[in-house]
């Protein structure tokens, strides 16, 4: 039977669960931090020890605001916590609790680039909520381990229409929801860390039909590159089963990277199958109007207005101006760079080229060198002090220790350009002596040999040559040996 992928359409939608960097956790005085002993930071709040009592951390309200307005959301006055019961080792207290039919924001939308076209995603709620803790499974062991240490940490979860149409769309969106969390600061962004999470909704249905299909949730997506592996794997796995004249179950499933696959973990709840209640430890969440404001007013210059800034103040061009308002931490590294030494352009073609070369775009910003050190670096190439193949040695000494100075790391070297004139005749020279074979070809019309020849200098001066000179001298040597030829007679 063959099989007409191009009849279907897929529906994705996400839930991401974006962890905010508080200080502590959403109801307890808990430490909120990441790579810390397995359950040194587990409070006796998050822990659900008799007689204790939740209190709010004002700051995860704040964040969830935030952010909502920051989405176009409408911010309830007053929400509601309730208490979602299941069972699973990782939590403690044997209930989470979270927002369930009075979120604190509502009614947003999300937008992001694709392939230079903008669109958009309607946001259905974000809702405040804590973590659970964390199930470790050991291959070869009959065995799992509970780390209790991110049980109570402060989530925002934001949970979108079936608006997305492709894998692309949904990493876009997301790429662009993670965009917007770091420039507001409430989160890193670190998806290899856990801070933030997807679980995507999958569904498909024929082009010419109006009703979307059963969707089945892939919980715990921390890498965009899994997100697009999930997605396209599901759409055609549920493709395949409708075919063959199969339904569609109503289920979460795990995926496993390995595999590239994902497998059945257990049928969808409902919600009434956690038996949500207003949690009775916690009075309704009130937010005035002066608060609404003062929040407004916290709102830095979000990706969009920078992106428009580096183009029409800074000269760039859209693809360096899109890389470098891509993440808050880079953004916020080329302008520390740009402070210390103002040439846009050419800061940020080597963050571009250099310092972003090495992190993956599920890690936090990394840079291997201080924007200080960049930028020293950077003026040395301006002032003609290096090369740009010096400069880049220079960096990689750098990175290796960052304790050193451009300025100090070119004098130890002895990488200064050669401006000796008179030095570098000779050797160009002794370039074209010692390459009789590629002048002669050359001076025969083959101009692309030139390239080779100016390779060859570059190698002989150690890169110690500002390359428009060696370009130039080059030239005016290879001019000396043709006016010397006899059919220039």
């Amino acid at each position: 039977m063959t099989i007409q992928f191009e009849k279907f359409e897929t529906v994705v939608g996400f839930e991401c669960h974006v962890q905010l960097n508080t200080k502590s956790k959403l109801f307890s005085a808990g430490e909120n931090a990441f790579g810390a002993n397995p359950n040194s930071l587990l409070d006796i709040v998050d822990a659900g020890l008799p007689g204790v009592l939740p209190t709010l951390n004002r700051s995860a309200v704040e964040g969830a605001v935030r952010l909502g307005l920051a989405l176009g959301c409408e911010i309830r006055n007053e929400s509601i916590f309730s208490r979602k019961h299941y069972f699973y080792p990782d939590l403690p207290k044997g209930y989470q609790i979270s927002q369930f039919d009075k979120p604190i924001c509502e009614h947003g939308q999300l937008r992001f680039i694709l392939d230079g076209v903008e669109k958009s995603i309607r946001i259905r709620r974000i809702h405040i909520e804590e973590d659970a803790g964390k199930n470790t499974h050991t291959d070869g062991l009959n065995t799992s381990f509970v780390d209790f240490n991110r049980a109570g940490t402060p989530l925002l979860e934001v949970v979108s229409e079936p608006d997305l149409r492709s894998a692309e769309e949904c990493m876009a969106a997301l790429k662009a929801l993670r965009q917007i969390v770091t420039f507001l600061n409430i989160c890193d962004g670190n998806m290899q860390e856990g801070s933030l999470r997807a679980d995507i909704n999958v569904s498909v249905m024929k082009k010419d039909s109006t009703e979307l299909g059963t969707r089945t949730e892939t919980k715990n997506l921390n890498s965009f590159r899994y997100i697009g592996q999930a997605i396209v794997f599901e759409a055609r796995r549920q493709i395949l089963a409708l075919s063959s004249g199969q339904a569609i179950r109503l289920e979460t499933r795990l995926w496993d990277p390995n595999a590239k696959e994902s497998r059945s973990m257990r049928s969808k709840e409902e919600a009434h199958d956690y038996r949500y209640f207003p949690d009775p430890d916690l009075l309704p969440l009130r937010l005035s109007a002066s608060l609404l404001s003062e929040l407004k007013s916290t709102i830095p210059e979000m990706a969009h207005e920078k992106l428009a800034r580096y183009q029409n103040s800074l000269g760039l061009s859209s693809y360096d101006a899109q890389i470098l308002t891509s993440d808050r931490h880079i953004a916020d590294y080329f302008e520390a760079t740009l402070k210390n030494h103002p040439n846009p352009k050419l800061i940020a073609n080597w963050i571009i080229n250099e310092v972003i070369k090495g992190n993956h775009e599920d890690d936090g910003f990394q840079p291997p060198i201080p924007a200080q050190a960049l930028a020293e670096l950077v003026q040395l190439i301006d002032s003609k002090s290096i090369s740009n193949a010096i400069a880049k040695q220079v960096f990689a000494l750098l990175a290796k220790n960052p304790e050193l100075k451009a300025q100090q790391v070119v004098i130890d070297n002895k990488w200064q350009v050669v401006s000796d004139q008179g030095h570098i005749e000779s050797l160009v020279e002794k370039i074209i002596s010692n390459n009789s074979e590629e002048v002669a070809k050359y001076l025969g019309g083959k101009t692309k040999v030139f390239g080779f020849l100016m390779g060859q200098l570059m190698r002989l001066s150690q890169g110690k040559i500002e390359p428009e000179t060696a370009h130039r001298l080059m030239l005016e040597g290879l001019e000396r040996i043709k006016s010397r030829a006899p059919d220039s007679q």
